[in-house]
């Protein structure tokens, strides 16, 4: 199996190197990621300017780009071959509830997913200094081979949110729904040493509201958590409502 692995907090973060690493015993791994972090990159593509990229080892590229960037690239360029699958991760950080539609990491599986590839998010849902990116990358490993045994569904991509614990402590992989955040944050606005303001967006800590069945209670309760999203963003009950409406 072929693998290409990438991620949103760059090329030289711990979680992509564990991830590498416990990959590296069921396939070939290749690395194509940011060269510095661009966390909250989102779906976001480079083009009106260059990308370079710098081979820094034996398949391990760094590209000054965003996440979809380096998909693109180690899709179209980098790899003799297309990948079987693409993972991404491990972020430093959970990836749950709404938060997922600014994630870089999502945004890279989500990618290859448009390019028909099967693909997985994978998060350690803590922002706090942590040993656990080897434990979460041995569950992450669980999770694509089960993935490449049974295939995803159709438009299906998976986003894995894995508690910061050892991995014996960590619970069983449970089956949940995208959760739903308090938007509750402020913006900090500050005054430069020319007088100038300058504003900080993100200040607090992510609120999410604890229901059963969601990312946030399964990761809360020490289980990990995979979701599976898709690419069609339709509401389709609310063509129903629509369909009703009288336009001219």
């Amino acid at each position: 199996m072929n693998i290409l692995v990438t991620n949103d907090d760059g090329i030289g973060a711990p979680g992509i190197k564990a991830l590498a690493d416990a990959l590296a015993g069921i396939g070939n791994v290749t690395v194509v990621a940011p060269d510095r972090e661009r966390s909250a990159a989102g779906h976001s593509l480079t083009l009106h300017s260059p990308l370079r990229v710098f081979e820094l080892k034996e398949n391990w590229y760094a590209v000054d780009g965003t996440p979809t960037d380096c998909v693109n690239m180690g899709i179209h360029t980098l790899l003799p071959y297309p990948p079987d699958l693409v993972v991404s991760g491990i972020n430093h950080g959970g990836n749950l509830g709404d938060d997922i539609t600014y994630s870089g990491t999502v945004a890279a599986a989500m990618e290859a997913t448009l390019m028909g590839i099967p693909a997985l998010a994978v998060s350690l849902a803590t922002f706090a200094s942590t040993e656990h990116f080897p434990d979460a990358a041995q569950i992450a490993v669980s999770v694509v081979d089960e993935m490449m045994k049974q295939r995803l569904p159709p438009d299906t991509f998976l986003n894995l949110n894995i508690p910061d614990l050892p991995l014996l402590q960590i619970k069983p992989v449970m089956i949940t729904r995208q959760g739903k955040r308090s938007f509750i944050g402020n913006i900090v606005d500050k005054m430069d040493p020319r007088g100038r303001k300058y504003y900080w967006i993100g200040s607090e800590e992510p609120n999410f509201l604890d229901e059963e069945g969601t990312d946030f209670n399964a990761v809360g309760k020490g289980h990990a958590s995979l979701t599976p999203l898709h690419l069609d963003l339709t509401n389709y009950s609310a063509m129903e409502i629509l369909n009703r409406w009288q336009f001219p």
